[in-house]
């Protein structure tokens, strides 16, 4: 099968499953150039063909990518394509192919459906996804089944999920076993609370900070670890500094060494991310270690799936640092005991559906 792709960027993220479509399939590329502060893969290891080109930026936040629409012309088995509503281009192409009788080699892989959707958004987006004639890649089930009851074919929804550098973390993982590093830091006891990631306004961290003074006093002390660096830093040091848990909380900065990363991760008791949690929920959870995040999943990502209440991890009220303080606290005393059998259940599911080798049977499945 030939096979054409065409995104926005590049995310290095994705590495390895691009790797793993280039060995399965003949596959060609255009990447965008970099969106945002989205870290870039390098693509020389693509075999097939791979073409730079620029995304132009339009008002009303939406942009054109140019060189695309000679491609239609190509012999290509089949299209995928961001399904990205803001990509003018991309609307030309799946409306060209359309009139040229080609619709069903279209297929989109996209997050789909949030939930939030004004009745504007949702009518662009019905007009839009039913361009795909050949289906829609969704990350998760969530969107899958609000697809769904807004009228579209569930045959045509494919759940795909995501994935990180899988094997290379697996390999990692198997070497890794609990030891004293939090101890060593802190000299103390105390259960240890981590977070991974870049340390933005977004990402609500003060809240994890104000949530552990709640406990502190109710005579409940707890550690936190903040792997990242990033805007909010100095004003997350001067909120600790200022509830007296300047002492708790370790400001690692930023780690780009995953054998260090995967022995964080896995001596720690719980990940707390009080905005929508993301990748950081796979990067945690292939290490073993469960994920406390928010539960309105209309503004979350959909990684928030491989999230089970109770087993790996679990939701508290959105916005609400009393309940951000009462999920930490009931998760603590509840599984605190049990960590060896939550580190199971997270490893069983990240590598039960969020890995490459998961992704290219949902696309072999659906492609070929």
């Amino acid at each position: 099968m030939k096979l054409l792709q065409i995104y926005n960027s590049a995310p290095h993220y994705r590495e390895s499953i691009f790797r793993l479509i280039d060995s399965t399939f003949s596959s060609d590329y255009i990447f965008g150039n970099s969106m945002g502060d989205i870290k870039q893969m390098d693509s020389s290891f693509l075999k097939g063909s791979v073409i730079k080109v620029d995304n132009k930026y339009l008002p009303g936040n939406f942009y054109w990518q140019s060189g695309v629409q000679k491609m239609l012309k190509k012999e290509y088995d089949a299209f995928i394509l961001l399904g990205d509503t803001r990509c003018l281009s991309t609307w030309l192409f799946c409306l060209r192919a359309k009139m040229a009788g080609l619709s069903k080699r279209l297929y989109f892989w996209t997050h789909g459906w949030y939930g939030k959707e004004s009745l504007i958004d949702k009518w662009v987006k019905k007009c839009f996804f039913h361009l795909a004639g050949g289906g829609v890649f969704l990350y998760g089930n969530y969107a899958r089944e609000l697809m769904i009851k807004e009228g579209f074919d569930g045959n045509m929804l494919y759940v795909i999920h995501n994935s990180l550098a899988y094997d290379r973390q697996l390999a990692i993982r198997q070497n890794l076993c609990e030891n004293e590093i939090y101890h060593s830091y802190f000299n103390n006891d105390n259960k240890n609370l981590i977070f991974v990631g870049r340390l933005t306004k977004v990402k609500k961290l003060d809240m994890i900070i104000k949530a552990m003074k709640l406990l502190k006093e109710q005579g409940k002390e707890l550690n936190l670890v903040l792997i990242g660096d990033g805007a909010i830093r100095e004003d997350l040091q001067t909120l600790a500094q200022e509830l007296g848990l300047i002492d708790n909380v370790w400001f690692y900065g930023a780690c780009y060494d995953e054998q260090q990363l995967g022995n964080l991760i896995y001596n720690a008791d719980l990940c707390v991310s009080p905005g929508n949690v993301g990748l950081t929920a796979m990067h945690v959870m292939v290490y073993g270690t469960p994920v406390i995040t928010h539960n309105d999943f209309s503004h979350q990502m959909p990684e928030f799936e491989a999230i089970h209440d109770g087993e790996t991890g679990t939701f508290f009220q959105r916005d609400d640092i009393q309940s951000l303080a009462d999920g930490i606290c009931r998760w603590v005393e509840t599984k605190g005991s049990e960590r060896e059998q939550v580190r199971q259940a997270c490893f069983r599911e990240i590598d039960s559906q969020w890995t490459p080798q998961f992704q290219i049977e949902v696309l072999k499945k659906h492609l070929l």
